[in-house]
C-alpha cells in the first residue's frame, strides 16, 4: 500500500512542479526578460544607472529571490529602486513561481554552492573568537564605511562623489545570511552577478578570519533581525 501511494503521489508532485515552472517561465518572459535576458544574463546594451544582476550567478536562494521580487530591492537595502516591488502586479503564487523558475533554470544548486565554498574557508579558532568584534569594527571603519557609511546605511563618503555613481546597500536591511555576506565580500560582487567592481574581491587583502569578523560586526551592530544563517 505504501508503495502504491508513492506511485500515485510522485507523478502528482512532478506535475505540480511542472505547472509551477511553466507559470514562472511565462511571467518571466512577459515581465523579466527585457532586463535580465532569456538566460538570466542581462544584455550589455542596457542603458541603466544600475544594471540588472546576472541571475545565473546570483548568491540568492529561491526564497530570497521570491522576497526580492515581492518587495523590490530598495526594501532590502538597495539605494536604487531599479528592481521594483512586484507584489502590486502578481499574487503570491505567481511570485513564488517566478522565483522557482529562476532558481531551477538559471541558478540550480545555489545552496550547495554556498555551503561548498564556505566549507573551504578557514575556520575561526576558538581562541580568536573573542577578538572578532574588535577586529571587525576596525576593518569595517577602515574600508567598508567609505561606501556603506559608519552606520551601514549605504551613505558613505564614496556616494557623495558626483563623478562616480555607486549605490552601496544598507547593510542593516540586507536579507543575506552571514555565510552569504562573507562569500560576497570574499569573492566580490562581480563574481555574484553584478556588472561593476564596486564591491571588490576582499580576499586579495584580508584573510578569512578578518572577513568573518567584519560580517559578525555588521550583523551584531547594524542588523535589526539577526540572521546567523537561520
Amino acid at each position: 500500500m505504501r508503495y502504491l501511494i508513492l506511485l500515485i503521489f510522485v507523478p502528482i508532485l512532478l506535475l505540480a512542479q511542472d505547472s509551477k515552472f511553466k507559470m514562472g517561465r511565462d511571467i518571466y518572459i512577459k515581465t523579466c526578460i527585457s532586463c535580465h535576458g532569456g538566460s538570466g544574463t542581462p544584455s550589455k546594451n542596457l542603458n541603466f544607472i544600475v544594471s540588472p544582476r546576472d541571475l545565473s550567478k546570483t548568491v540568492l536562494t529561491e526564497q530570497q529571490t521570491y522576497e526580492i521580487i515581492k518587495h523590490g530591492t530598495h526594501y532590502w537595502g538597495s539605494y536604487s529602486d531599479m528592481m521594483p516591488a512586484f507584489k502590486y502586479v502578481y499574487n503570491d503564487t505567481q511570485l513564488h513561481a517566478v522565483a522557482y523558475y529562476i532558481s531551477a533554470n538559471f541558478n540550480k544548486g545555489i545552496e550547495k554552492k554556498i555551503e561548498n565554498l564556505y566549507s573551504k574557508s578557514d575556520k575561526v579558532p576558538k581562541d580568536k573568537e573573542s577578538k572578532m568584534l574588535k577586529r571587525g569594527e576596525k576593518i569595517y571603519k577602515r574600508n567598508c564605511s567609505w561606501c556603506h557609511g559608519l552606520d551601514a546605511k549605504g551613505d558613505g563618503e564614496a556616494t557623495r562623489n558626483p563623478e562616480k555613481s555607486i549605490y552601496p546597500y544598507n547593510l542593516g536591511k540586507t536579507l543575506l545570511t552571514n555565510k552569504q555576506m562573507f562569500l560576497y565580500a570574499k569573492y566580490g560582487g562581480k563574481y555574484w552577478g553584478t556588472h561593476k567592481n564596486d564591491m571588490p574581491n576582499w580576499s586579495k587583502k584580508y584573510d578569512d578570519f578578518t572577513l568573518k569578523s567584519v560580517v559578525k560586526y555588521i550583523d551584531i551592530t547594524f542588523r535589526k533581525n539577526k540572521n546567523d544563517d537561520k
